[in-house]
């Protein structure tokens, strides 16, 4: 079977000059050489990623230390936005759920998917999966600036690339609600993904 990436999948549904740009993932996507906006959104993953777990008091000694050594072009007031981004999303009480008992960061997923008529496999990364009692909830971490203000400004290429993470884990937790979000750091704000848009981009998909 063919292989695709989640995150470059918009392009066979659309021209790919419309999905390019908003199609490639800081964190899916990097390039050999990033540029500064590729390191910045591989920066403030990382840090989601190792602060969630450690006392609140030691985090943002231990962000700045990151941020003095990562790769790139950084003035003092780029490594102050980027830890006042990754502190609002670690403080604030509606992004618990995403690093709740339970989830786990950059969670590989391969599997095969019936798209276009043919088998496919899909392989990806999850930049956050919690699991619960009440069911599953992905999230990927985007650095767009400047981020949609609501569902209808989401580029297409999120949806597409959520709805085959989704459908890849309905293969593992058959029976349970699989719900998916997008948390664009620099609002910071977490945009979920309705079943019904995600299941309509599927469905464009296998047509495609």
């Amino acid at each position: 079977a063919r292989s695709l990436s989640p995150s470059a999948a918009a392009a066979l549904l659309d021209p790919p000059e419309e999905n390019v740009a908003p199609a490639r993932s800081p964190v899916l996507d990097p390039q050999d050489e990033p540029s500064f906006a590729i390191a910045r959104g591989l920066a403030i993953h990382r840090l989601l990623q190792m602060l969630h777990s450690m006392a609140e008091e030691d985090r943002e000694s231990a962000a700045r230390r990151y941020l003095d050594n990562a790769e790139g072009d950084w003035t003092a007031a780029d490594r102050d936005h980027a830890w006042t981004s990754v502190r609002q999303v670690l403080s604030d009480s509606l992004f618990a759920p995403v690093f709740a008992a339970g989830s786990r960061a950059e969670v590989a997923v391969t599997g095969t998917l019936t798209l276009g008529g043919s088998d496919v496999v899909v392989s990806g990364t999850i930049d956050r999966l919690s699991l619960s009692a009440g069911g599953v909830l992905i999230v990927d971490y985007k650095t767009n600036r400047p981020p949609p203000e609501d569902l209808s400004k989401v580029p297409q290429a999120y949806i597409v690339q959520l709805s085959l993470y989704r459908a890849l884990l309905a293969q593992v937790y058959p029976g349970r609600e699989i719900a998916a979000a997008l948390l664009f750091t620099e609002a910071p704000r977490l945009i979920e993904l309705p079943a019904t848009l995600m299941d309509a981009a599927l469905e464009r998909l296998t047509r495609a």
